[in-house]
């Protein structure tokens, strides 16, 4: 018999270990449950090193809402430096896409949310479930995922195609701004991104403040917003990531530019 390996991630946790101990019941699944995204995070990285990955996680749309919403880096599923981050659904499920594609992510939500919802689905869920849905519909839906099926409420599908095309066309736009700046510009954007201030952009591009100051403003002018939190929010939108702060510094051009 071949075994479904599901990791539950709800910070509620009579409704984790109960969902768990229900699951668990079923001949052909293995389950654990993780009470927050960090501990999610360990708990696959531990199943990986061991040659046992999870198949599917099961996760709280609105994990980690007790401490306000959180922004990480998806680019790998846990910090290289170890570092307890709080983890908001939306940011696990991008995070464990990224650094182990193979886990199926389903989001388990108390209502129906369809911004949320293609969210979810844009981060690289596999389906979109209610909590109060029967146990026979969520094992339904955890044999599906698995055949590479999409699963959504009914209800939810036209409102959530609305909000992933919107969300195409927007970035769309934002792809086309972010190509009116130049190289350097760039890469001052994804400084910008990665959270740096002008100081440490400086330093990292081997610029003086006031270039960086320059090119900042360019930045913002090119892509019609007003502030640096705008201009993150559009270059995510665009796909630009964060520079990366782990790896070599850019090169000098031999003179201040």
């Amino acid at each position: 018999m071949v075994r479904i390996r599901v990791l539950v991630v709800d910070d509620h946790r009579i409704f984790a270990e109960s969902l768990a101990a229900a699951l668990a019941a079923e001949p052909d699944v293995d389950v654990a449950a993780a009470g927050s995204g960090p501990a999610a995070l360990r708990c696959l990285e531990r199943a990986a090193a061991e040659g046992r990955r999870f198949d599917v996680m099961l996760v709280d749309a609105e994990l980690g809402a007790a401490v306000g919403p959180v922004q990480v880096p998806v680019a790998r599923a846990v910090p290289d430096n170890g570092e307890v981050t709080p983890v908001d659904g939306i940011s696990l499920v991008a995070g464990v896409r990224s650094g182990q594609p193979s886990v199926r992510t389903v989001v388990l939500a108390e209502k129906d949310d369809q911004r949320r919802a293609a969210l979810a689905l844009q981060a690289g869920a596999s389906g979109w479930v209610a909590k109060d849905c029967s146990l026979q519909r969520l094992l339904a839906v955890i044999r599906g995922v698995l055949r590479d099926e999409t699963h959504l409420p009914p209800a939810l599908l036209t409102g959530v195609l609305r909000e992933l095309t919107a969300a195409r066309k927007h970035r769309t736009e934002s792809e086309q701004l972010v190509e009116s700046l130049t190289p350097r510009e760039r890469e001052v954007l994804r400084c910008m991104v990665a959270g740096l201030g002008r100081k440490a952009v400086a330093e990292r591009l081997f610029l003086s403040p006031h270039t960086v100051r320059t090119h900042m403003q360019n930045v913002l002018g090119k892509l019609g917003v007003h502030s640096t939190l705008a201009a993150v929010a559009l270059a995510r939108r665009a796909g630009v990531g964060p520079a990366d702060l782990a790896g070599d510094v850019v090169e000098r051009g031999g003179q201040l530019a």
